[in-house]
């Protein structure tokens, strides 16, 4: 099996995607777990500040965030964990839109990734009457993890994304993508003259 990728989750301090507080990351060569990082970070001004909801969520404080780096500051740090790889994320759509906003808020050029959805993939992988994170995660074999904490819920989505490879045969992201009928997405893609 050639399965690898960056799985990627961000946690955010209020409704804006720019607001990211929190990453985690985790690097799987050949469908196994190599390399997770996670570190916190200082949202940008205009989109600092802390909602209750969230912090509800996630509990990171305004404290917690006040000695890291700002997003042009990490950028570098994620783009060289990641690599070239595929990026993948459970409900891809809003962590590709916080690079997106991160990026577009810090006036720093959004890096190119191609990416996949693990929530796209559980869907056509499992039968369950819901698939949140932590059900599809189980339906995986990755139990009792910290939900809303970065890295462990860059964890669950890498165990799910291999645990469907496996289930599919597929040997790639591009595979399982293709067998499961999800969409490979892009992001950072440059707009043409």
């Amino acid at each position: 099996m050639t399965l690898d990728f960056t799985a990627i989750d961000f946690e955010t301090a209020n409704s804006s995607a720019a607001s990211a507080c929190s990453v985690g990351l985790v690097k799987v060569r050949d469908g196994k777990v190599v390399d997770r990082a996670g570190w916190f970070i200082r949202p940008p001004l205009g989109h600092d500040v802390f909602q209750e909801w969230n912090v509800r969520i996630h509990g990171i404080r305004p404290e917690d965030v006040a000695d890291a780096a700002g997003w042009v500051d990490q950028l570098a740090d994620l783009v060289e964990f990641a690599e070239d790889d595929h990026l993948v994320a459970h409900n891809a759509g809003f962590d590709m839109g916080v690079i997106r906003a991160a990026c577009a808020a810090t006036f720093v050029a959004c890096p190119e990734y191609s990416y996949l959805c693990s929530l796209q993939v559980a869907r056509k992988t499992y039968h369950l009457e819901s698939y949140r994170l932590p059900v599809a995660a189980m339906a995986a074999g990755f139990e009792d993890f910290a939900h809303h904490d970065a890295l462990a819920d860059a964890e669950a989505c890498a165990a799910i994304m291999i645990h469907a490879a496996r289930r599919h045969d597929a040997a790639t992201i591009a595979d399982l993508a293709e067998l499961t009928g999800a969409r490979l997405g892009r992001i950072g893609i440059p707009i043409a003259a």
